[in-house]
């Protein structure tokens, strides 16, 4: 036979397919455990937390309480709230972003991109323009749009503005009870009750004013209409 026939019949071809395209198991692994490390970082940062857990602790300081509801009990509140306000962003970028790049579509620059304009557009949502031109003057850089500015520059200016809109409501919120304590404190010193402390009797009455108009209830529409 032929050589070169001999050639032709013993070469072997591979097909593999679009697995090179994929991510592999062990960057799937590293990935996944770079997001569970970064994951606190992450809800403190990049999504509404910081206000709600602020708005509540601010709450439960107008009432009077400082341990009643307990911390962990604000936390997971604030937790579940956050994920439920970001749940359409994060839908929206696990269809532009990570799907695609799990299914080798994207590489993970791309994914990257596509990811962050999702989030970078609902944070900017929530930014004033003051706390923006801030941080960019700090950075030394100042895009004619803000959706080019990086998260460099959007999550400080973010962070700012959530301090800032949590610390009105919570004057809001503190308003009532302070009228409250007023009135008890007047009244205490009008009756001659010098040695009475007056939080000890406005206690009971700010806390049936929180009860009767569905506190809770109302402080929680208020944080969630903020965002929207």
């Amino acid at each position: 036979m032929h050589p070169a026939l001999i050639a032709a019949s013993s070469s072997v071809s591979i097909n593999l397919g679009n697995t090179l395209s994929k991510p592999t198991t062990s960057i799937l692994v590293i990935l996944a455990g770079t997001i569970l490390s970064v994951a606190p970082s992450l809800l403190i940062l990049c999504t509404g937390f910081v206000r709600i857990i602020i708005v509540l602790g601010l709450t439960r300081q107008a009432l009077g309480l400082s341990t009643t509801p307990p911390n962990q009990v604000l936390v997971g509140i604030a937790l579940f709230i956050s994920i439920f306000l970001m749940t359409p962003t994060l839908t929206k970028m696990n269809h532009e972003a990570l799907q695609p790049y799990l299914h080798g579509q994207m590489t993970a620059t791309q994914a990257f991109s596509a990811g962050e304009l999702p989030l970078k557009t609902w944070m900017l949502k929530q930014t004033g323009n003051e706390e923006l031109a801030v941080t960019e003057k700090i950075a030394g850089y100042s895009p004619a749009q803000p959706m080019k500015a990086p998260l460099s520059t959007v999550i400080p200016a973010f962070l700012l503005s959530q301090l800032k809109s949590a610390f009105i409501i919570g004057f809001v919120i503190f308003v009532p009870f302070l009228i409250i304590d007023l009135v008890v404190s007047a009244t205490l010193m009008s009756m001659g009750m010098m040695m009475l402390p007056p939080t000890l009797i406005s206690l009971p009455f700010k806390l049936l004013l929180f009860v009767l108009v569905d506190g809770w209830v109302l402080v929680l529409q208020s944080l969630v209409s903020s965002f929207r």
